[in-house]
C-alpha cells in the first residue's frame, strides 16, 4: 500500500511539474513563430487599421498633432524606442479611449485629452500603450483570443474577411489580461521615470476615472471598460512610483498644453 501512495504521489509530482512546464514555456517563440508573426503584423494591422479607420475622423488639429506628438516622442527618446515604429493617429471622439493596434499604431481620442487634467496624465495613458505594444501585447491578446491560425490567415490574404471586425472589436472593447495590464503599468512608471516625468498623475486618473464610472456618463468611459480594477491598479501605481523620480519636467509649456486643451472643447 505505501508502494502504490509512493507510485501516486510521484506521478502526481510529475503532472504538475509538466503542467507547469506547459504553461511557462513561450510555445510562440518554441516553434520559431515570433519571427513569422512579426513578419505578418504588420500587414495584419494595416488590414485592421484600414477597416477601423473608414468610419473614423481623424483630427487635423496642428496643435493638438504636434503636442501629443511631442509627448510621445519624449517617452520614446527616454527609452529607446524607435519613434519610427509608431504610428500616432489623434480621433475627434467624445469616449475617454486610447489603444494599440498591432504594427505599432497608437490611436487616442480626443475626449482622452479633454478628461486629462495635465499633460502628465495624457504622458502615462500614452505610456500605457506604447508599453502594449513594445511588450508585443497586443498579438498576445489576439493569439489568445481570436487564434493564430486565424490571424495568419487574414493577415495572409487566405482568411474570412468577415472576420476582420470581429477582431477589430476585441481590440477596441475589450480588457487585456490582469497580468498584461499590471505589466503595462509597470512599465509605462519605468518609461516616465526615464523620461524624468512625474507618473503619480497616471494613478489620479485611474482613480478618478474609477469614481466617475459611477456617475451618468460613464458610458463614455471606454478606457476604464477595457482597463478594469482601477482602483486597485491606481494604489499600486502609487507604491511602485514612490519617490522614483528626481528631477520632474515638462515635456510641453503649460501654455501649449492650455492651447490643446482648447483646441479640443
Amino acid at each position: 500500500m505505501k508502494k502504490l501512495f509512493l507510485m501516486l504521489f510521484i506521478g502526481v509530482g510529475i503532472l504538475a511539474g509538466i503542467g507547469f512546464i506547459v504553461s511557462s514555456v513561450d510555445w510562440i517563440k518554441l516553434f520559431k513563430l515570433e519571427k513569422f508573426t512579426q513578419k505578418t503584423e504588420q500587414q495584419l494591422g494595416d488590414l485592421l487599421w484600414e477597416s477601423y479607420s473608414k468610419g473614423e475622423k481623424e483630427s487635423n488639429d496642428p496643435i493638438v498633432l504636434k503636442a501629443v506628438d511631442s509627448l510621445v516622442t519624449s517617452v520614446c527618446m527616454a527609452n529607446k524606442i524607435d519613434r519610427k515604429n509608431i504610428k500616432l493617429h489623434i480621433f475627434e471622439k467624445s469616449d475617454v479611449n486610447a489603444f494599440a493596434f498591432p504594427g505599432g499604431r497608437l490611436a487616442v481620442y480626443t475626449g482622452l485629452i479633454r478628461e486629462s487634467k495635465n499633460q502628465n496624465e495624457l504622458i502615462g495613458v500614452v505610456s500605457h500603450e506604447l508599453a502594449h505594444i513594445q511588450l508585443r501585447h497586443v498579438m498576445k491578446k489576439l493569439i489568445k483570443e481570436i487564434g493564430l491560425s486565424v490571424l495568419i490567415s487574414i493577415a495572409t490574404g487566405t482568411g474570412d474577411v468577415a472576420v476582420i471586425s470581429d477582431i477589430v472589436k476585441t481590440l477596441t472593447s475589450t480588457a487585456f489580461d490582469r497580468s498584461l495590464e499590471k505589466q503595462a503599468d509597470i512599465k509605462a512608471i519605468d518609461y516616465m521615470v526615464n523620461a524624468s516625468i512625474d507618473p503619480l498623475p497616471l494613478a489620479d486618473f485611474m482613480q478618478r476615472l474609477a469614481d466617475e464610472q459611477q456617475m451618468p456618463g460613464s458610458e463614455y468611459l471606454s478606457w476604464m471598460s477595457t482597463h478594469p480594477e482601477s482602483a486597485e491598479r491606481a494604489a499600486y501605481i502609487r507604491e511602485y512610483a514612490g519617490s522614483k523620480v528626481q528631477e520632474k519636467k515638462k515635456t510641453i509649456a503649460d501654455a501649449t498644453w492650455v492651447a490643446v486643451k482648447k483646441a479640443v472643447e
